[in-house]
Parts: C-alpha cells; sequence; structure tokens
C-alpha cells in the first residue's frame, strides 16, 4: 500500500470509530466527586461525560459569564446562585425531571438563598471554624480564641477575605454579612490587630502543618479539619459560640447547555442515596443528600448537631458596592 493510501484508509478507521454516544460537559470542584460515579453514569444511561475540574468559583464564573464556555453543569456556592441567574446565566430546574429531589435533607428542601430550587440542587456543604491542638490549647469557645498571644507564630487564619472580616465581625458581635461601614472598619481593626500573632493566611495547605504540630489553631473549613484530624488524634473541632459561615455548592444547569434533558439526568442521578454517600466519602465532605446520610458513620465535624447548626449563617452575595468596600479593606489588612 502507498503511504498516502494507507493514511487515508487510517484516517477513515479512526473516523469510523469516533465516539458518537450523547455527550454532557460537567465542569466541578477538584476531589468533589467519586470517580466510579461518572463511570456508572456513563454505562446506565448509553453517554459519554466530559469532566473538567476548578479551583474556585471565580475560575467557574470567568468561563460561564462567556456565555459560551461548552459546559453544562456546574457547581457554584450557593450565594452564587442568585447572582449567575440575575445575569442570565442559569437554566431553570424541571422539578418534574427531578423525582430523586426528596432524597434531600429537610435543612436543603427550600434553602434560604434558593426556596423554591430554581436553579441549583444543593450537593456538598461545610462551614468554617477552629481547630485546634487540645493537648497544647485550650478549648476555644469563640473567634476570641484567635487573637490569644499565647499561640503567636503557631496560629493560621484562612486566606479568604469572607471569612476574615466576617471572623472579626463576629467577634465584635456585629453581623458577618454587615455592610456597615463603620462595622466593617472596627473589623479591619481587629485583623490588623491580629496580624503580628499570624503564622500566616493559608487555606487547605494548613493541614499539613496541624498534622505535623507546627500550627496549634487555625481558622479552617469543617472539611479540611476533619481530614487533618484522622491523620492527627490530638486534634478538635471547634463552632465557634459566637456564630459562624455555612456554604453550599450546588448542581446547576448553564443557560448555554444544549443538552437540557441530559443534564437532568445527571442531576437526578446524583441524588441517589448510593451516588451521594459515594461522592461524600471520596470528596470527605457532607452531602446535603438525607437519604444517603444513613449510609454514612455520624461525625459531627462535617454533622453538627441541630442546637449547633442553629447559630451558623449562609453568607448573601453581597451588593456589588458592599463587596468593593470589603475588597479593598481586604488589601489594606494584607498590606498592613
Amino acid at each position: 500500500m502507498r503511504r498516502r493510501a494507507f493514511f487515508l484508509s487510517a484516517a477513515t478507521a479512526v473516523s469510523c470509530a469516533r465516539d458518537t454516544r450523547p455527550r454532557l460537559n460537567v465542569y466541578n470542584w477538584s476531589t468533589y466527586i467519586d470517580p466510579a460515579t461518572i463511570v456508572r453514569f456513563q454505562q446506565e444511561r448509553g453517554v459519554r461525560v466530559r469532566y473538567g475540574t476548578y479551583e474556585g468559583n471565580e475560575e467557574m464564573l470567568a468561563k460561564a459569564i462567556t456565555g459560551n464556555s461548552g459546559w453544562d453543569v456546574v457547581f457554584p456556592t450557593h450565594s452564587r446562585l442568585g447572582p449567575m441567574a440575575r445575569n442570565n446565566l442559569l437554566a431553570t430546574l424541571d422539578h418534574r425531571r427531578l423525582p430523586a429531589l426528596n432524597n434531600l435533607d429537610g435543612r436543603f428542601q427550600q434553602p434560604t438563598w434558593d426556596k423554591g430550587l430554581r436553579w441549583g440542587v444543593p450537593y456538598m456543604w461545610n462551614a468554617t471554624g477552629i481547630v485546634w491542638n487540645r493537648q497544647q490549647t485550650a478549648t476555644p469557645r469563640g473567634w476570641t480564641a484567635l487573637w490569644e498571644p499565647a499561640l503567636m507564630g503557631r496560629m493560621t487564619m484562612l486566606d479568604d477575605p469572607e471569612d476574615v472580616i466576617g471572623a472579626c465581625l463576629q467577634k465584635l458581635r456585629f453581623p458577618f454579612d454587615s455592610t456597615d461601614e463603620r462595622q466593617l472598619q472596627a473589623a479591619r481593626t481587629e485583623a490588623i490587630s491580629q496580624k503580628k500573632l499570624l503564622r500566616a493566611y493559608l487555606n487547605a495547605e494548613v493541614r499539613d502543618q496541624l498534622v505535623a504540630g507546627d500550627v496549634l489553631a487555625a481558622q479552617l473549613w469543617s472539611t479540611t479539619s476533619a481530614q487533618a484530624m484522622r491523620s492527627q488524634s490530638q486534634l478538635e473541632f471547634a463552632y465557634p459560640e459566637d456564630g459562624f459561615p455555612l456554604y453550599c455548592d450546588c448542581a446547576a444547569i448553564l443557560r448555554e447547555s444544549r443538552r437540557y434533558e441530559l443534564a437532568h439526568e445527571f442531576l437526578n442521578f446524583l441524588l441517589r442515596p448510593d451516588i451521594a454517600a459515594a461522592n461524600a466519602r471520596a470528596a470527605d465532605s457532607a452531602t446535603a443528600n438525607g437519604a444517603a446520610r444513613h449510609l454514612l458513620p455520624k461525625d459531627p465535624v462535617l454533622y453538627p448537631t441541630d442546637d449547633v447548626y442553629a447559630r451558623g449563617v449562609w453568607p448573601p452575595a453581597l451588593p456589588a458596592a458592599a463587596q468593593r468596600y470589603r475588597d479593598r479593606l481586604w488589601t489594606e489588612i494584607k498590606s498592613a
């Protein structure tokens, strides 16, 4: 066979072998699903899934806002759903295509951020609190414990303006989501006064330092704290008495999607108790699926009791002007 003829034949063979199954494009947080979930969905539905990951809401939004991202299903945090819907980025959910919605925990059947579940299906959730080494640190009751001089150089706060400024506000008994400039300025003062005590502003990467004993106390998410606690028995987690924020990531369908029906099938698949439980185990996170909870061990860090949960707040999306003001305060705090 001549060289040209060989290549033409090979190209024809590749073309014939091309996967013609319907395709769904799913864009999710990293390490937030059991890999077997995607395989099972493909096998059961006879489809293929293009699966991509991101590390933050802003990364996902930068693509979604173009209206031509190529993604069908995304997982925005609850406070992003409203702004995304107002900017016509989300498709309205068809509950007739989601019969498994009744598997959601009662707390998530009509959440404050989306009472009718028009825009997103609650998927995983967590909270921010304090993780500490019980052998070397007194039990923290409120955020004020992270201003303790004895912890100088062995304590961290999250590298996140919402969480840090929010903790400062709650320490002062102000609302976590305050937009009052006087209250925010008071929170700025608290944060700057704390800086001399901090080792650093760190996110999930502080886990290893907690396990090693280099950091004795940290403002940290409940999920990451639970992971650290499984590696270091001296660590414990506290939900501050003066309040704490709660966050829920939700599965949503982008308005640009041309696979509306298949996207609903995927969301309903995620709502199956066995699938939701497997995803929660793989992600080491708390599921919003009440039916799946019965398949998982009890964990007071991931699933606080009702009286503790009642102290939490679901931060809303802030008005643009208030968000810009907070962003400016954060810049001042970091550079002080």
